[in-house]
């Protein structure tokens, strides 16, 4: 069960996130006249015209550009114990050019309720994303797509890697009416403590189909193979089942968008028992 403390700063970051989006918006009507603010709306609303318009699954990164300030809560369990990290590694998420998106995390908290194991802060990741090819809808309803991720080892007590890591990812995706999949190959690349950490290969398959608009249930199939390190030979592969709702329309450009779903470990070798994520989404 998550402690109150816990609830205390997801509503937090919450009321910060919406504050700081309401600010924005409020400037940006203020300001609505500038050239600049102009352009900036333009770009946004052409990178989205010209791709499809599914929802971004829970686990897959979508290989869609998007527009939002993204908070996740992740539970992991294991051995009786849960680990809750709050921010997931999303964060604020930008198109500064037509086919270009770049996301900053914010910094995650990571509280623990085994005893002598400290809270503290996690590490702080990094995503460019470069469309490579798309088609809305009306289109061929497709899209391809390429990452580069990065995460810095700024957690506090062990609450992250020993090293940065750089995760050069191909991500596509293809739809036919109310379904799609969106999928992604990556392999994740330390800049030291290589011999530990090896360089693992994940691949992740979203399945979705929207029902009555706003609805979009999903499958995922994501997995993680290490050829080297200390795992050398081990692979995991987790089935997650979800489910998101939204976009709903809040005030002018900006809305919300929240969804929920489990990753459920199908191999021997897993390295937690089950991931448990909760969404919450304000794309603008």
């Amino acid at each position: 069960m998550i402690h109150h403390k816990r609830f205390q700063i997801v509503i937090a970051a919450l009321t910060l996130s919406m504050a700081a989006l309401a600010a924005a918006q409020t400037s940006s009507a203020q300001d609505r006249d500038s050239s600049f603010l102009a352009d900036r709306v333009q770009v946004s609303a052409h990178a989205d015209a010209e791709q499809p318009h599914w929802i971004a699954p829970l686990f897959t990164t979508t290989p869609r550009l998007l527009e939002q300030l993204r908070f996740d809560t992740v539970t992991q369990p294991k051995k009786g114990y849960e680990t809750t990290n709050f921010g997931g590694g999303k964060g604020l998420e930008l198109i500064p050019f037509g086919n270009t998106e770049i996301l900053i995390s914010t910094p995650p908290f990571v509280s623990h309720d085994k005893p002598g194991v400290q809270d503290g802060i996690g590490d702080m990741s990094f995503l460019l994303k470069y469309r490579v090819a798309a088609g809305n809808e009306e289109g061929g309803n497709y899209i391809v797509t390429a990452f580069l991720g990065a995460s810095v080892p700024t957690g506090t007590y062990s609450n992250g890697a020993t090293a940065a890591i750089l995760t050069p990812t191909i991500a596509g995706g293809k739809g036919w009416g109310n379904f799609d999949f969106q999928t992604t190959f990556g392999i994740a690349v330390p800049t030291s403590h290589m011999d530990k950490l090896g360089t693992p290969l994940a691949n992740n398959v979203a399945f979705q189909y929207r029902v009555f608009r706003k609805f979009w249930p999903e499958v995922e199939v994501n997995s993680t193979f290490w050829t080297n390190g200390s795992l050398a030979g081990d692979k995991q592969v987790f089935l997650s089942p979800g489910l998101i709702a939204g976009k709903f329309h809040l005030w002018r450009r900006l809305g919300v968008t929240v969804g929920g779903g489990v990753q459920i470990p199908v191999t021997h070798f897993h390295t937690v028992d089950r991931t448990y994520l909760t969404s919450v989404r304000f794309p603008f």
